[in-house]
């Protein structure tokens, strides 16, 4: 019995060896994060309507955010982490409130600071079986989760997976002087660059005022601290969009990297659309059928039809339709029907310009800066789709056509 307790626990320890090791051939541990990481992560709290989400990869003694969003730190000990728990059990962990469960509530960054309440984490399982770490979204309020948004939070861990695969195997190439790996790989470090310059300190001060905005006794000055929140966001979003829109020929696009249901990538890009739909007094409509899956950046595929369809609820006004369809006969497609203003038939040939903006758009000072479409084209045409652009008085259709995952 001893000798096979002793075999065992050598089988586990040989195991966990093979996964550190595993681990740290992908070269994220102790570098600045990945742009296309925290993206994800991003994506996944608005997705979840959470202030934190992380890519946090298991270290021997620690977890390592490779991705995070409103997080203070880039690492904790493991005897705070809730992700190193997905490892032994290599499903998902839901913890509704954490201070009623006794693996957690005695945690410090539970009962203090950032006041850890619900938790959702999957795991993310490399190509060879080894569990690296958890995709994970987190609250300060209890909440719960359906059993779909379980699911979309394993498609966001395996989109985690494969984009850790993506960026080892450039970080090789890139070593062997390929060209356009190297391309890709200085892009990277730019973006990584601006980050740490501008969006952290910016995502910083956005930290302290939802701090400063949770005080009861500064509650007089909260319309003074929500406008400036609001506006710190807003410049976030126009440095990465800018970023997104002017990328040089020679950094081309993420190749797809994932299946994913289209209508997952939808509701992504519904859920960045929030504040515009918000607005309306006729709400948008979504028709989806039977699962459409696509090879897919997530994130990319969802920040195109985002911006299209941001496009659709810029131009219509508000009382009246838009519509979004998913369809996967004859190919999986996006279709963004809206009742709108409609382009013109000059401006028709120009729409998908860098910078350009239309009258319309100059007239009535509609926010922008003419990359919306051009970033959307981009996007599609690097997942081999294709989106094209019908118009007339009665408003325009977008279609994104996908080819499908056979």
């Amino acid at each position: 019995m001893a000798a096979g307790r002793k075999t065992g626990v050598g089988a586990k320890r040989e195991a966990e060896e093979a996964r550190l090791a595993a681990l740290r051939s992908y070269h994220v541990l102790d570098r600045p994060r990945t742009p296309v990481l925290d993206d994800l992560t991003r994506l996944a709290a608005s997705m979840f309507d959470t202030p934190m989400a992380a890519i946090s990869l298991i270290d021997r003694d620690r977890q390592f955010f490779a991705g995070s969003l409103g997080l203070a730190d880039d690492e904790t000990p493991l005897d705070v982490s809730f992700c190193v728990h997905v490892i032994p059990i290599r499903k998902p962990l839901i913890v509704p409130d954490a201070t009623r469960d006794a693996r957690f509530a005695a945690y410090p960054n539970v009962a203090g600071a950032p006041n850890i309440r619900f938790y959702a984490g999957a795991p993310i399982i490399d190509e060879q079986g080894h569990a690296l770490g958890a995709m994970c979204v987190v609250d300060d309020r209890p909440r719960e989760i359906s059993d779909r948004q379980i699911d979309n939070l394993i498609t966001f861990a395996g989109q985690a997976a494969t984009h850790l695969a993506a960026i080892r195997t450039r970080l090789r190439v890139a070593d062997l002087g390929d060209e356009l790996a190297q391309a890709g790989q200085r892009e990277d470090d730019l973006v990584a660059n601006i980050t740490h310059e501008l969006r952290t300190p910016v995502a910083t001060i956005q930290g302290y005022l939802e701090l400063l905005g949770d005080q009861d006794d500064l509650s007089p000055y909260r319309k003074l601290i929500e406008p400036i929140h609001r506006n710190g966001q807003r410049l976030v979003e126009m440095v990465d969009h800018i970023l997104a829109g002017t990328r040089p020929p020679e950094a081309p696009l993420p190749a797809p990297v994932g299946t994913v249901d289209l209508a997952t990538v939808v509701a992504a890009a519904i859920t960045g659309c929030r504040p515009l739909i918000a607005l309306r007094s006729e709400p948008i409509t979504v028709a989806a059928g039977e699962p459409t899956p696509v090879r897919a950046d997530l994130t990319r595929l969802a920040h195109a039809i985002e911006q299209v369809l941001r496009n659709a609820l810029l131009f219509t006004p508000r009382d009246r339709p838009v519509a979004v369809r998913v369809t996967g006969d004859p190919h999986p497609a996006v279709e963004i029907t809206d009742a709108g203003i409609g382009i013109p038939d000059d401006e028709l040939p120009n729409v998908f310009e860098r910078f350009h903006r239309g009258r319309y758009a100059r007239e009535q000072a509609v926010p922008g800066v003419g990359l919306g479409l051009t970033i959307a084209r981009n996007i599609v045409g690097a997942h081999h789709g294709r989106l094209t652009l019908t118009s007339g008085p009665g408003g325009t259709t977008a279609r994104i056509t996908l080819p499908g995952t056979v």
